[in-house]
């Protein structure tokens, strides 16, 4: 019997993309060898409330997997909060966990490469993250996995050894900076990374992934991405707390397992080029920005 990694996955008031990611989660090979945690948030707001009630009816019937334990909170936490416990709970007692928001599908071979991932790279110390989800690349000819600095949060996982570096302190993050690694952070000034740092500190947002990016990051830490996304972000339609309506992020997912990992640790130079490149050209021309805001502001 394989240890399996259990999936932490966070819920709030969106019906529909529930029981979309919990469907496409089923479908994977090794759900009903693993272990589901499902964490509903309480309302923020009266005007909240139905919706999160429909939720939490929903997850209360789950099949499908080893086992499902639904944890239902009694006060908001907010997703920042609630996914930082979350994810420590899950580690502390399993060593490892594997993390799902309620907008995500996945491949029926998600949790294999999740698993295989975690199982080959458990004891390198620089390996801090596995990400399943990437941008439509231009560059074909990458590799079916790399290595890559900037950790993305739509559909992770990590071992509690890495997970012990998360520093929630936005202020200890920043002192750590310079130039130079603001830099490298922000990959070259083409992803406004270090902006959500100051944001954060600006009591603005309240992102936990920007401050799990920035941990790794200070620590010389890695991730694991693979080429072809093996999630589908379905919750830029403007529902999400965080989210514009908007399609730069749309993939097509891959209906393949990945089957192939890269032996030495250290940071995909063709890889981190494409993810640059992709970057810095992704909101198009000028033309294309107007449309799509336009079409924002209409929908």
């Amino acid at each position: 019997m394989q240890n399996l990694a259990p999936i932490a996955l966070f819920v709030y008031n969106r019906p529909d993309h529930t029981r979309r990611t919990i469907s496409y989660l089923q479908q994977n090979l090794l759900a009903d060898e693993t272990r589901l945690y499902i964490f509903c948030d309480a309302a923020k707001t009266d005007a909240d409330k139905t919706k999160v009630d429909e939720v939490r009816q929903l997850v209360k019937d789950v099949t499908g997997f080893k086992s499902v334990k639904v944890i239902v909170r009694e006060h908001n936490l907010g997703l920042a909060e609630s996914v930082i416990s979350g994810v420590t709970q899950l580690v502390y007692e399993y060593g490892k966990v594997i993390v799902f928001e309620d907008d995500l599908l996945s491949s029926p071979y998600t949790l294999q490469y999740f698993n295989d991932a975690l199982n080959r790279y458990a004891n390198e110390e620089q390996v801090m993250h596995i990400g399943a989800y990437m941008y439509n690349l231009h560059d074909k000819s990458l590799p079916e996995t790399f290595f890559y600095r900037a950790a993305t949060s739509w559909g992770w996982a990590t071992w509690a050894r890495a997970w012990r570096n998360f520093e929630p302190n936005v202020d200890k993050l920043i002192e750590q900076f310079d130039t130079l690694k603001i830099a490298q952070f922000s990959i070259e000034g083409k992803m406004n990374f270090w902006k959500q740092i100051q944001q954060f500190k600006a009591g603005k947002n309240n992102s936990w992934a920007i401050r799990w990016y920035a941990s790794i990051f200070l620590k010389d830490g890695l991730t694991l991405n693979p080429s072809q996304s093996l999630i589908q972000n379905i919750g830029h339609d403007g529902t999400g707390v965080h989210s514009n309506n908007e399609d730069i992020y749309q993939v097509q997912m891959t209906r393949k397992p990945v089957k192939q990992f890269p032996d030495i640790i250290e940071e995909d130079e063709q890889a981190y080029k494409a993810i640059k490149h992709f970057l810095a050209n992704r909101k198009g021309s000028l033309m294309q920005r107007v449309v799509r805001f336009v079409k924002q502001k209409m929908g």
